[in-house]
């Protein structure tokens, strides 16, 4: 069990756990857990980790089919520019190998923002982990429990 699932179990989230078998040549991870569950790529949230100007972390849940507007999640971090954090750094703060990072569960807790194409849907899926392995939650469950807030960031 990850410490993503782990959380989700501990804060009696309404989830579910999917799990498929993961392919070392896939391209994209995000896009792999899609077609591998059947799922629509808009339902179905990658996470990447920013780093703003002082070196700050931050989380950014997306839609693997979207990919992130650095300046709109400066604009809603509130700083004035952010870029992609390295992929050692992102390991380190998150506890979770690169393709496997969930919003939940993460060694540090970092200020996160969620796509706002979220909130209408009733459930989602992120990364519970690892790679090959999905956590299906309603994006409010998941806002709330990371003090999440919702933004344009695509």
């Amino acid at each position: 069990m990850t410490p993503a699932v782990k959380l989700a179990k501990k804060l009696k989230l309404d989830y579910q756990i999917h799990e498929y078998q993961h392919e070392a040549s896939a391209e994209s991870y995000g896009l792999e857990a899609s077609e591998k569950l059947g799922v629509a790529g808009t339902q179905v949230f990658k996470t990447l980790v920013v780093e703003n100007e002082i070196g700050e972390l931050a989380v950014a849940v997306l839609p693997v089919t979207t990919m992130l507007n650095l300046k709109k999640m400066a604009k809603a971090l509130g700083c004035k520019k952010v870029q992609m954090a390295e992929p050692k750094k992102v390991e380190r703060s998150t506890g979770y190998v690169l393709g496997g990072v969930s919003p939940l569960g993460q060694k540090k807790r970092l200020k996160t923002v969620i796509d706002s194409s979220a909130q209408p849907q009733t459930t989602i899926f992120v990364s519970a982990g690892k790679r090959g392995l999905e956590i299906e939650l309603p994006p409010s469950q998941l806002a709330e429990s990371l003090s999440a807030s919702f933004a344009e960031i695509t």
